[in-house]
């Protein structure tokens, strides 16, 4: 039976109840079109410094099955299946574990910091812990607030290089690619809700999953919001029977496509000569007294007077000032390659309609009236000509990059190498092809999300990028201190378990991605030989850590929750700790937070906050009374955002919910 059909029939239920359930079961048992899989339990993970408590989750060592804890005597734990059968066991051989649906409240620990930057330039943060959980606590500091998301996941070739459910994906498991996209889909999702409307999303993948992530991204983001489909050639094989399959791929989607095209921007590679331009365009500006004709007169004498050889010749096309003398070329102002907006535009000195574009505007008419008041619509001298666009030079005079290009995968194997000076991670991303992409997607003050870390790359991909075009870009990054299957398998036959010492040290995080970036940003690799000059950034190294329920609701876990508060601020300066010096509100020079521990000190932290140079830009008051944060927050002025957190304020930060 059609859809069309079925409503038809539906609508005459009188009963509306009975109608409602007979829709949702039409569509529960209708075959849906496109990707369908098998939507596997979510997987669970391992929490080995969590004690083990009666009525927890825990894995058992021996078959890495999750069991519930039933009794603990001593040393003996009595377990349950997910049958209900009971095991006994050692309680050593048992690790603390959630699954989801089971709430967990995540803290924040800082293992460490490296400052080479700029006080007042966000710190770079790289959280070590499980994905998923991150990427849930990234809602609370982080929500519709990322410009860009580049991610380089497992590609399931089934050599056991990722994880689901504590253990390691074989090619012979046959659900292998429904846990891929079971794992992928959950992570995706939470991902989208991080992204700003006009934020991009980029994943590099294989041939393995390549289509089936294609369907994937298409129901998650939508296929109107595709972008392109990226060919990275990276070298032959020539030991190929038939074809050499050296490609990897880069599917390319953005949150919303209409706030995308909304926002003007253009993905444009830089043409040669554009700086010595844009220098002779401050210059004209400067002697015309700022005013625009005069200032276009001078640029286009310029132009004449370059050699016919020279590359700025290319640059010369129609350029214009705005009123606030950025050089401008002009540019179509329809919809490129779909259907835009349609309405009258009116000439100025005719007052008649001027020609509409036959795909229509590509700016809605309230963005459109803005353009005209901004004097960035240049209009022909009647109504009969079309009208274009003034935008800014800097950001047009390049080429539109292929979606096809070929760079050899060996160098950035040998640039991890020459980092650590040995060979300790295999098949790292390469940097460079990074900072490209990002210098193309996102602006210069950028907030970029990585959430399948790895060695590190894209965060020394974004450090290099700022110390090239001293751009302000923070790097979030959240990589697990995963083992290959190798390690794992001899670590644990040498009797190291997973939360030993001596296994966390061979994890990723701790053995390449931290010393990586310390390296990078320092100069000095871990031995004390010197690497390089160093580059200048901030950074934070943060674990993800799982709180006592008991002592969430008792409110005294404020020192975990401090790093989430200050990666909501800015991640600007240092976290703010409370203090037995300073009980009533902490508050640092340098940093975009400041903590409100006593309602009643609110006018006294608002004098000192605007009597004093700082760099405070979010307030959090913690009270246990609804109405004196309240009060407190109008102690403070509008250039501070002021969030009240009351009572047992970790229940805000519950994660891992099955409704989340």
């Amino acid at each position: 039976m059609s859809k069309s059909m079925f409503e038809v029939y539906l609508n005459e239920v009188a009963d509306e109840g009975l109608r409602a359930k007979l829709k949702a079961e039409f569509e529960r048992t209708t075959k849906k079109f496109g990707l369908v899989f098998e939507r596997h339990s979510p997987e669970g993970i391992r929490m080995p410094k969590s004690e083990v408590r009666r009525g927890h989750t825990v894995i058992r060592e021996v078959d890495g099955k999750f069991y519930k804890v039933r009794a603990i005597s001593g040393d003996a734990v009595s377990l349950a299946d997910e049958h209900g059968d009971l095991v006994e066991e050692e309680l050593s051989n048992v690790t603390s574990a959630r699954q989801f649906g089971e709430v967990v409240f995540p803290g924040l620990k800082t293992l460490g910091s490296v400052r080479t930057g700029n006080p007042e330039d966000p710190a770079h943060v790289v959280i070590n812990g499980e994905n998923f959980h991150a990427l849930e606590m990234l809602r609370y500091t982080h929500a519709e607030s990322v410009d860009l998301i580049y991610i380089d996941p497992p590609y399931n070739t089934g050599n056991k290089t990722w994880l689901y459910n504590d253990h390691y994906v074989a090619e012979q498991d046959s659900f292998r690619h429904s846990k891929w996209l079971s794992f992928m889909e959950r992570r995706l999702t939470l991902a989208k809700k991080l992204l700003k409307p006009t934020g991009v999303i980029i994943v590099a993948i294989g041939d393995d999953e390549h289509h089936r992530l294609r369907m994937l991204m298409d129901q998650v983001f939508g296929d109107q919001n595709f972008i392109s489909d990226v060919v990275w050639q990276g070298g032959r094989k020539n030991d190929s029977l038939y074809i050499s399959n050296g490609a990897d791929y880069m599917l390319v989607y953005a949150r919303n496509m209409s706030s995308l095209d909304e926002s003007g921007v253009r993905w444009r590679e830089e043409k040669a000569g554009l700086h010595e331009v844009l220098e002779a365009g401050r210059k004209a500006w400067a002697e015309s007294g700022q005013e625009e004709k005069l200032a276009t007169s001078f640029m286009r004498r310029w132009f004449k007077e370059q050699p016919k050889e020279s590359p700025v010749r290319a640059l010369s096309r129609n350029v214009y000032f705005l009123p606030d003398g950025t050089l401008c070329r002009d540019d179509n102002i329809s919809k490129p390659g779909d259907w835009g907006y349609y309405y009258d535009v009116l000439h100025p000195l005719t007052g008649k309609a001027v020609p509409t574009p036959e795909r229509g505007w590509v700016f809605q008419e309230s963005t459109m009236n803005r353009a005209i008041a901004e004097g960035r619509i240049i209009f022909r001298d009647d109504h009969t000509k079309p009208i274009s666009v003034k935008r800014a030079l800097a950001s047009t005079a390049g080429i539109v990059p292929q979606s096809v290009f070929e760079r050899q995968r060996t160098h950035s194997g040998r640039h991890l190498q020459d980092i650590f000076g040995d060979k300790r991670f295999p098949f790292p991303k390469d940097h460079e092809i990074l900072m490209r992409w990002i210098r193309l997607a996102a602006p210069k003050n950028a907030v970029i999300l990585d959430f399948f870390g790895g060695s590190g790359t894209t965060a020394e991909a974004v450090i290099r990028l700022n110390a090239e075009d001293n751009g302000k870009r923070q790097c979030m990054l959240v990589t697990n201190n995963e083992l290959s299957a190798k390690d794992d398998a001899a670590l644990r036959k040498a009797g190291y378990q997973p939360g030993t010492a001596e296994y966390e040290a061979k994890g990723v995080f701790h053995h390449v991605t931290k010393p990586r970036l310390e390296t990078v940003v320092t100069g000095l690799r871990a031995d004390g030989s010197t690497y390089s000059d160093g580059l200048t950034a901030n950074m934070e190294f943060l674990e993800l850590t799982y709180l006592e329920e008991s002592r969430v609701h008792a409110a005294l876990e404020y020192e975990s929750l401090a790093p989430l508060f200050w990666l909501k601020s800015g991640a600007v300066g240092p976290v703010i700790q409370s203090s037995q010096d300073t009980p009533d509100y902490g508050w640092n020079e340098e940093s975009s937070m400041a903590a409100l521990f006593n309602a009643g000190k609110a006018a006294e932290l608002a004098e000192l906050l605007t009597t004093r140079p700082n760099h405070v830009k979010h307030v959090f008051i913690i009270t246990d009374s609804p109405e004196q944060g309240d009060l407190a927050g109008e102690a403070f002025g509008d250039a501070i955002t002021v969030e009240p957190i009351y009572g047992s304020y970790l229940d805000a930060f519950q994660i891992n919910r099955s409704d989340s």
